[in-house]
């Protein structure tokens, strides 16, 4: 099934197919493409405002994704404003607002907490999958779910005690939140454009575009200068995380949402920060706590139940 095959309905229940080896390779990219986004974006942070990165991030992703959509000979002009909505609005929830708030709250937390509070969208979207479109969760996926999360915070949880709780953690700990809710939400969008029979490569071509739209009338508004660092190391770390963790890791998530459901492919931000910390032992000296492998030993467990549900 290809990105230009409209994916089935979602069923009532989820989980319902065992994986194939194309839901794995999908799987294991994205995982592998956001897990090294980590290091790419501390190239992103000095001297430019968070809204300003993000929005060139997703300028190049456009451009990239409308130029394979040409050559792809995608009808993009074929789709009627109702669809358009749902293009909108994939671009606002994760497209824009999503990592503008993550961003934002970056500023105020330390970066493990935020991968704690990320993990939770494999949580969020059992609960998301199941208001919106009555899709009934299996006990395991939620028990796979919350032992991922436990995972991820013992393997954090030196940050996570080292952090003052003050209003400036709490006001971080409230934006890094509503950034996970805007991500499931646009996890929703996606999954109701592949039932509603939109393949995923247009919509996320026009997805990229109206969230870059929506991302420069907010530094418009804001009075932000486009301008930034032409350096070796800004540049570089733009374009691997618009062409590979943006292009190509939204590439695969959507289109694995669209084949295994929002609950056994959310679980792959519980896996990537697990990567991160692995390249942070090599590129940062990341020296692991028996804590943090106790917490690696439940993530692992919590990949496991969650991709063997049925």
């Amino acid at each position: 099934m290809s990105l230009t095959t409209p994916m089935p309905a979602p069923t009532a229940h989820l989980g319902a197919a065992r994986l194939t080896s194309t839901d794995l390779g999908l799987y294991g990219m994205t995982i592998f493409a956001w897990g090294f986004s980590w290091i790419a974006m501390k190239g992103q942070v000095a001297g430019v405002v968070p809204e300003v990165s993000v929005f060139w991030r997703f300028v190049l992703a456009a451009l990239v994704m409308l130029a394979w959509s040409l050559a792809a000979r995608d009808r993009l002009l074929a789709f009627p404003l109702k669809a358009h909505l749902r293009f909108a609005g994939l671009g606002a929830f994760i497209f824009s607002t999503n990592f503008t708030l993550f961003y934002y709250g970056a500023q105020y937390l330390p970066s493990g907490l935020l991968a704690v509070v990320f993990s939770l969208a494999s949580v969020f979207n059992l609960i998301l999958g199941f208001l919106l479109f009555a899709q009934r969760p299996k006990l395991v996926m939620l028990l796979a779910g919350l032992t991922g999360f436990s995972g991820i915070a013992l393997m954090f949880w030196p940050q996570i005690v080292g952090a003052e709780l003050n209003v400036d953690a709490v006001k971080g700990l409230g934006l890094c939140i509503a950034g996970t809710l805007s991500f499931c939400m646009g996890n929703m969008v996606s999954a109701s454009n592949q039932k509603s029979g939109i393949a995923v490569r247009p919509a996320t071509t026009w997805g990229m575009i109206y969230g870059a739209c929506f991302l420069g009338l907010f530094c418009l508004l804001r009075g932000d200068s486009f301008a930034v660092p032409l350096t070796p190391v800004y540049l570089g770390s733009l374009v691997y995380l618009a062409v590979i963790a943006s292009v190509v890791a939204f590439a695969s998530y959507l289109t694995l949402l669209g084949r295994i459901g929002s609950a056994r492919a959310g679980y792959s931000t519980v896996i990537f920060p697990v990567v991160a910390l692995t390249v942070s032992t090599v590129v940062e000296n990341y020296h692991w706590t028996p804590a943090a492998l106790i917490g690696l030993g439940l993530v692992l467990a919590g990949n496991i139940m969650m991709l063997k549900a049925k």
